[in-house]
């Protein structure tokens, strides 16, 4: 899983520099946060509707979309999505009360 993830990540590095004129993900960058954090909204309101029909092809497409969406904005924010790996193998084990009573 971690190979798609490496390949996207590196992808989405590169078109930080792109033409926006020819990139989706560069005019997504060119627009700014505001225009991602809009299309992350808008993938998760699909996801959830997507869940709560229980339709569960049109969910993994959502989800999908969520996710590509997600790295955009990590990518955007500096953030390799390498630091969110690392984060879930940290919680991995943990109860979810004993997370939430590690953090600060």
């Amino acid at each position: 899983m971690n190979d798609i993830i490496q390949q996207l990540t590196q992808v989405l590095a590169e078109r930080k520099t792109a033409d926006p004129d020819k990139s989706y993900v560069a005019g997504l960058y060119a627009k700014g946060l505001d225009q991602i954090l809009k299309k992350v909204g808008e993938e998760a309101a699909e996801t959830i509707i997507a869940a709560k029909n229980e339709n569960k092809e049109q969910l993994i497409y959502e989800m999908a979309d969520l996710w590509f969406h997600s790295m955009v904005l990590l990518i955007h924010q500096g953030i390799e999505p390498q630091s969110i790996l690392n984060e879930l193998e940290r919680r991995f084990g943990l109860s979810g009360l004993e997370e939430k009573a590690q953090r600060k």
